[in-house]
């Protein structure tokens, strides 16, 4: 009896030292990613050369068109070798986009707006992507291809000024937007998909295409014709203190997709769609690029729109090494963590880190489905979803779901934890299905129980 006794205490002590240790050692294995992540993003190195765009004949008076004084600008900082073009206050018109080179910053003081006209003649067709797909579409407003150290800061202002034309295309886009994804499906070259006038894809505000040593810094956002800022196949960017107010049609603040080392932190989102949006192409895209979109770290950002963070849907290259940390709420958010992937995607999500979020009124706080709009179900190409840790995040309450994970028979989703994760209040707790190996710290999802009380006269079993 003694001797069974002492082997009991001995199985429940070895399990407590192996539940701590499992605790501490996800914790400093978060610790470590991430200080190793941040030790390979340095951001933009530029040269020190300054120009006045106001030497270039620019006139900020918000009528005269800017961007021939931009190429000029832009033209001396190249042949100098590089350096930094500073705007001052004022509203500078610009009819048609600004293609940026390698070794620039463009440095907009307070008071300084860059404003787009809207006139879709204005942007010609160039090597882009849409919703993960390959093709030639509309140039971005702002757009770099194959850079290196290019930065835009300061504290001023680019307006995309898009609500009377690109925001109203919606509604047409969808013969489109199939036809671009058949030829996703089909493995057409990508020089073959031609997109534009008539097929109403809208531009990105501002996308850098295989760009590597990236700082995006200070400035505000509005007005955005489809997502903000897109970071396409980069590789070491800073994206700091960036503001926004998009509320038009799709207005993503930041998509990393297909792209590594990334730090996102200290931004104040106020968008119409998904604030972070991780992605790494779609389908039989996403599979022959085999980019992963991996080693990022999101801090101290403040969410506001959509979604907070969103992994997916267009995820097939697959997504790993994503940090969430310090992060909190400026208003409402739809969802904070969201994870989203079907079997036409493939691709996998993995060594994903929540630590220490706080969420006011959302509907779903914490949401990882592997069956995301119904997609793909006659499909076969599921998605590996495993590793996923949560340690620290609140919200005040759900009106649907705290905690959700929605796996598929075929592949379910394993390897999850959940410690310190407080809900005042709940439609739904918890709804796991095909999920396995998920486990559990101190969490509350609702009121947390107190001393149980003891049984008194007035308990029902008392009653004859």
């Amino acid at each position: 009896m003694m001797k069974n006794l002492i082997i009991a205490l001995v199985a429940i002590l070895f399990s407590v030292s192996v539940s701590a240790t499992g605790v501490e050692s996800l914790d400093t294995r978060r610790t470590l990613l991430r200080d190793s992540i941040l030790g390979n993003i340095h951001g933009a190195t530029i040269p020190e050369m300054t120009v006045d765009i106001m030497k270039f004949g620019a006139k900020p008076d918000g009528v005269k068109d800017c961007l021939p004084a931009f190429k000029k600008a832009m033209a001396k900082i190249a042949k100098a070798g590089g350096g930094r073009i500073n705007v001052p206050a004022g509203i500078y018109y610009l009819r048609g986009p600004l293609m940026l080179t390698s070794n620039l910053c463009i440095n907009l003081e307070a008071g300084a707006t860059l404003r787009f006209d809207p006139d879709p003649e204005l942007y010609p067709v160039v090597n882009t992507s849409w919703e993960g797909t390959y093709l030639y579409n509309y140039s971005p407003m702002i757009y770099g291809y194959g850079l290196h150290d290019v930065a835009i800061t300061g504290e001023g202002l680019i307006d995309g000024n898009a609500m009377t034309t690109f925001a109203t295309w919606r509604k047409d886009q969808k013969p489109a937007q199939q036809r671009s994804r058949d030829m996703n499906h089909q493995g057409v070259p990508v020089g073959e998909r031609r997109f534009g006038k008539g097929d109403w894809l809208r531009p990105h505000l501002i996308q850098l295409y295989g760009c590597t040593r990236v700082t995006l810094e200070g400035f505000k956002m509005i007005n955005s014709p489809f997502w903000c800022v897109h970071l396409l196949q980069c590789e070491d960017a800073v994206c700091r203190g960036l503001r926004y107010d998009a509320k038009l049609v799709n207005n993503d603040g930041i998509d990393p997709e297909s792209s590594r080392n990334i730090l996102i932190e200290d931004i104040h989102f106020d968008n119409g769609d998904d604030n972070i949006a991780i992605k790494s192409g779609r389908d039989n895209d996403g599979w022959t690029t085999a980019k992963p979109c991996e080693n990022i770290v999101i801090r101290n950002c403040h969410f506001k729109g959509l979604h907070a963070v969103v992994i997916g849907s267009e995820m097939s290259g697959g997504v790993r090494n994503v940090i969430i940390e310090d992060c909190d709420y400026a208003g409402y958010c739809k969802r904070g963590l969201y994870v989203k992937t079907n079997p036409d995607r493939g691709g996998f999500v993995s060594g994903i880190f929540v630590k220490n979020c706080k969420f006011g009124n959302v509907e779903d706080l914490f949401y990882v489905t592997s069956r995301y709009a119904g997609e793909g179900l006659d499909s076969d190409h599921y998605s590996l979803v495993t590793d996923i840790h949560v340690d620290g995040m609140t919200c005040d309450k759900a009106s649907a779901a705290a905690l959700v994970l929605q796996g598929t028979s075929s592949r379910p989703i394993t390897d999850v934890s959940f410690d310190n994760v407080t809900v005042g209040e709940a439609v739904t707790g918890i709804s796991f299905s095909d999920a396995v190996g998920v486990t559990f710290g101190t969490c509350h999802i609702g009121p947390a129980a107190t001393t149980p009380t003891q049984v008194t006269p007035k308990d029902k079993i008392f009653e004859k």
